[in-house]
């Protein structure tokens, strides 16, 4: 029997090869009636589309393109903000044809999938500066786009206000006559650093510019918040130290938390101790997550769009990967999304006994 081939299936469509394999390959470009018709021969003619290693070798490219995590793969299931922005970059990718492959740092600090992984491009996402993985994917001078990172000249950037939600989020408290707040992240361990340290390259762009907002409201009150640390980003981490935060002499009556996740955690501490949310201790949240909305109490948060998150992130690495094809060059544009504050029942005025 005759081996099958992209000409057989054009032959049969009475189309060119190159729309066949713009059907498997590049389905954009291509109306939706075309391509139906196309894959519907080759299904009739057995054709399975072009051979992934022969395509890419003749085009120069892989068809996929990496994104890079901080903590773990299994972090881009379990967290909703990080599947939310995944989602929505594959919905924007759709059309493309273009295939995701996770990358990240294995257990022993190596950068593996990062260094011999064929990608044509990569989003950064959530990374640390000090990343290996990150590091040999600049190495690799691949079109690279940094998402909640600071910003790097040359490489595209999307980013979410998060000084100002978290100065928001401060303001919300002390409004509510809160003087004894406490916050619960993953930045340093005590009383807040120095300026100095809180605008440390080492410091991740969410933890560093979180602290700072926050900083910036209640220091200008007046009010020398209690923070503690927590070592991953996980609920049950965040309860125990919030219970220890909660156990002090003077305990705070409002906490200030990174993400919804600790928030939960700070909810559940609380819970353990007798103490009423929020009659004895109100909590805010930052991102908005699903989680805040289905939390009991729900939570007061600071929302961040991850959806238009992922979808400028996709649409800066198509353009990104675009440009490097041809050969041109272009302004690099540096994305900072608004962050608004979302009021619910996870606050309240301060207790008048505080």
């Amino acid at each position: 029997m005759a081996r099958v081939t992209l000409q057989t299936v054009a032959d049969r469509v009475g189309v060119s090869r190159m729309t066949v394999s713009n059907a498997f390959s590049r389905p954009d470009q291509l109306s939706t009636e075309l391509r139906t018709r196309i894959l519907a021969a080759a299904r009739a003619l057995g054709y399975s589309g072009p051979d992934p290693a022969g395509r890419a070798l003749a085009r120069g490219t892989t068809g996929a393109i990496g994104v890079l995590l901080t903590d773990s793969l299994r972090y881009a299931f379990t967290d909703e903000i990080a599947t939310g922005f995944l989602g929505a970059v594959v919905d924007e990718l759709a059309s493309t044809g273009l295939a995701l492959t996770l990358l990240t740092t294995n257990e022993h600090g190596d950068a593996i999938p990062a260094r011999d992984v064929a990608i044509d491009g990569a989003l950064v996402y959530s990374c640390q500066t000090q990343s290996p993985a990150r590091e040999w994917l600049v190495r690799r001078k691949l079109p690279l786009v940094f998402v909640d990172q600071d910003p790097v000249p040359g490489i595209a950037s999307v980013n979410v206000d998060d000084r100002a939600g978290a100065r928001a989020a401060a303001a919300h408290l002390i409004d509510l006559g809160h003087r004894r707040i406490g916050i619960v992240t993953r930045t340093v361990v005590g009383t807040p650093p120095a300026d100095s340290d809180l605008t440390s390259a080492t410091l991740p762009h969410p933890q560093r510019q979180r602290m700072l907002g926050w900083l910036d409201a209640l220091q200008g009150a007046g009010i020398s918040p209690v923070v503690t640390d927590v070592a991953k980003h996980d609920s049950i981490e965040a309860e125990e130290a919030t219970v220890e935060l909660l156990s002090r002499p003077v305990r705070p009556t409002a906490l200030l938390c990174f993400s919804d996740v600790f928030a939960i955690g700070a909810v559940n501490a609380a819970r353990r101790l007798g103490l009423d949310v929020p009659g004895d201790l109100s909590v805010v949240g930052f991102d908005d997550s699903p989680v805040a909305r289905r939390s009991s109490p729900a939570l007061t948060t600071v929302r961040q769009d991850v959806e238009s998150k992922g979808r400028l992130a996709a649409e800066a690495l198509k353009g990104s990967m675009e440009r490097a094809r041809s050969g041109t060059s272009g302004k690099v544009r540096h994305h900072v999304l608004p962050t608004e504050l979302i009021v619910r029942a996870s606050t309240a005025p301060a207790p008048t006994s505080a």
